[in-house]
């Protein structure tokens, strides 16, 4: 079907639900960045492909909101179809805003509260009441219109080595008892997908680039419940896991635990992650809103995961060393395809122990593409390389010794122009800023970032996306709550503490022209 017909097959569908508008996120029931297949809900309604951004569909308008990472990318997605680009500021949710201030008093909003967490329902209600405008949030139209849906991964889950973890999922789970304790807390819900892998030192490839697997898991002061396609386990790991105190229940029973809860027990639950659908099932027992408590000890890598990191960063470097002499030498021959650049990048990384994959779909952005802050070159549709120009290459790779998310740009001819150089030189000195901070306990992203971009403000410039982000310990490449942002959110407002890894990467794109990163 085109974008076009998917869009006429969901009107039909909201006109027999009432429903004045739908919602469609990039998101999953855990709150992913990248979601598995099964939920690319808004990647298959509009032909989108960026990792951030939101469909909204009324009866006579269809918007993608999204912000200037990928204003170029979405509006060459969205040519030929119905759906316009609303340039939205990053993190920010402007589609609610604009839903009320275009819909008629009365309107019914509806979407799939598994998507959405509990915070960004309360909020979008908060506004919608201002309008008398109603969130239906059990409105779950893509089975209707999606026909062809994949199914849930069914590839295996195995134990990450505890050479490369540093702690046992035991003691883990001990540390996150002792906050449930403080919290005074009888259990604690976690849904984000990181968190339960790190937490039971366990990874899954559920989903492209992220070492996860779909599961949720509740923590008891005693045991600890993990839903999960157990199918999917060897029976010693299983076993292993019973043993240790971890209780594999169907995922799809998780809902049916948290109606079992009794009016004595507390659970603790993080209204930023859990999604909304689920929340609603904890019918009886006493709700405590904190953090996800192993966010934070994720975040702050233990000296095990450390000495590894510095590791990985030596034979990624040994990687993109042979992939860019190769570039090189191939380059004195032929010309060379962004597309199999980014394969060759990821061939020289497979060459390396303990390699699991890529950590993002690499961007290989030649002369003009390099300008799309989150191009993927495709095989059919890549630039030819040629030996001349600005090559902006930004890429990382998956270990099971660690996580990597390096960003190079390259004179291909080493004759840049004036300006290339100097926009290249206001980038590098902002990194080089930021590199060389020592900063006092306590201190924030949002403090730091300006360092990055004072350079590139001097004379006007500037980038759209945050300066950087957390990195995981094989795990997701964007990992919370850290970075490096202009704005005050989650990842502006966290104070950098000693064992974070953060990544630098401010840039400079001139649109139809040239990237730097």
């Amino acid at each position: 079907m085109t974008v076009n017909e998917k869009l006429d097959l969901l009107r039909k569908a909201m006109k027999i639900n009432d429903l004045s508008a739908y919602i469609v996120l990039t998101s999953d029931p855990h709150q992913s960045e990248y979601p598995a297949q099964i939920w690319r809900s808004r990647e298959w309604l509009t032909g989108f492909t960026g990792s951030a951004g939101v469909a909204v569909v009324t009866l006579d308008h269809a918007g993608i909101w999204t912000d200037s990472r990928y204003f170029l990318q979405c509006e060459m997605e969205l040519s030929g179809s119905d759906f316009e680009l609303h340039k939205a500021a990053q993190g920010a949710p402007e589609y609610v805003g604009w839903l009320a201030d275009n819909l008629p008093s009365g309107s019914r909003v509806g979407c799939d509260g598994a998507m959405f967490s509990v915070a960004s329902v309360r909020s979008m209600r908060k506004k919608f009441a201002e309008k008398n405008i109603t969130l239906v949030t059990d409105a779950d139209l893509m089975p209707t219109v999606w026909h062809d849906r994949p199914t849930l991964p069914t590839e295996p889950i195995f134990e990450h080595d505890l050479a490369f973890a540093g702690k046992t999922r035991t003691e883990k789970l001990d540390l996150i008892r002792q906050k449930m304790a403080e919290a005074n807390a009888d259990c604690h819900l976690v849904t984000t997908l990181d968190d339960i892998g790190w937490t039971l030192n366990l990874r899954g490839s559920d989903v492209a680039c992220n070492p996860v697997f779909i599961a949720f898991m509740v923590i008891e002061k005693e045991r600890c419940a993990l839903f999960v396609d157990s199918s999917r386990m060897p029976k010693d790991l299983k076993n292993t896991l019973n043993t240790e105190g971890v209780i594999l229940y169907r995922y799809d029973s998780i809902a049916d635990f948290l109606t079992q809860l009794t009016d004595s027990q507390t659970i603790a639950v993080d209204v930023n992650n859990a999604n909304f659908e689920l929340f609603n099932q904890i019918k009886r027992a006493q709700i405590v809103e904190t953090e996800t408590f192993s966010m934070m000890m994720k975040a702050v890598k233990n000296e095990v995961e450390q000495n590894w990191i510095r590791k990985v960063m030596v034979k990624d470097a040994v990687a993109l060393t042979k992939a860019f002499r190769w570039l090189n030498k191939t380059l004195q021959e032929r010309t060379v395809s962004e597309y199999e650049m980014a394969s060759m990048i990821a061939q020289f990384r497979s060459d390396q122990a303990h390699y699991f994959g890529e950590s993002f779909d690499a961007i290989v952005g030649y002369k003009a593409n390099g300008a799309i802050m989150h191009y993927r070159p495709e095989l059919e549709k890549s630039l030819q390389i040629e030996p001349t120009g600005i090559l902006l290459v930004d890429s990382g790779g998956q270990y099971a010794d660690g996580t990597t998310d390096i960003t190079r740009t390259i004179s291909l001819d080493g004759k840049p122009t004036d300006e290339q150089r100097q926009n290249f030189t206001r980038v590098l000195r902002g990194h080089i800023a930021l590199a060389q901070l020592q900063f006092p306990e306590g201190t924030k992203g949002l403090q730091m970032d300006i360092l990055a971009r004072q350079f590139l403000w001097a004379h006007g410039l500037n980038y759209g996306h945050g300066t950087g982000h957390g990195v995981g310990f094989f795990m997701n490449v964007h990992e919370p709550p850290q970075g490096f942002v202009a704005v005050s959110n989650a990842r502006g407002t966290t104070p950098h503490e000693v064992g974070m890894l953060t990544s630098n990467e401010p840039g400079f794109y001139k649109t139809g022209e040239y990237g730097i990163r």
